[in-house]
């Protein structure tokens, strides 16, 4: 009776873990829901370049039929407070492409274009001239993608994509 439990007991928890892998394997998803697991209620937390701690919400959901992504991201704690902005996220069949629009209260407005590496999701912006010259491409990789948690990094590259920066990196909890 005993051996009955434990081989029930082994069965649920790795099939468990089965479907929790699934939910982040990108090769049995269609391409318009690439950025599903993003859709929820979010608690952030970050470190700053001084590093200050600091601490965000974000609330994703579909809109417009389920077609669209919409974003409500705020900035609650630290040198950020305060900050908020908003993004539009979709997926465009005849492209074949995602892209997203980005503004803020500060004024800010990105243009970025998604795509996908591995297992990595990635909005990305067009290279264009930079602060010093040069050209600059950012981009946001969202990464280590769990059913209740996952990684975001704001990253820049001033040599055509071939190297980048963390410039920020938030740490996603699920409410």
């Amino acid at each position: 009776m005993k051996m009955r439990y434990i081989i029930l007991l082994i069965t649920v928890v790795f099939g468990m873990n089965m479907s929790l892998s699934a939910q982040s394997d990108i090769s049995e998803l269609e391409a318009n829901q690439y950025f599903d697991f993003w859709v929820g209620e979010w608690e952030l937390s970050w470190t700053d370049n001084q590093g200050n701690p600091g601490a965000g919400t974000n609330t994703i959901e579909k809109v417009l039929d389920d077609v669209v992504i919409q974003e409500n991201f705020e900035a609650t704690e630290g040198s950020l407070d305060g900050y908020k902005g908003r993004s539009l996220s979709v997926y465009n069949p005849q492209r074949q492409s995602w892209h997203q629009a980005w503004v803020d209260n500060q004024g800010g407005y990105i243009d970025l274009k998604g795509s996908v590496d591995g297992e990595k999701r990635i909005f990305q912006t067009a290279e264009r001239a930079g602060p010093q010259g040069g050209t600059i491409i950012n981009r946001m990789v969202f990464h280590n993608i769990k059913k209740d948690s996952f990684t975001w990094d704001w990253e820049s590259s001033q040599d055509g994509g071939e190297t980048w920066s963390v410039n920020w990196k938030i740490q996603y909890i699920r409410k």
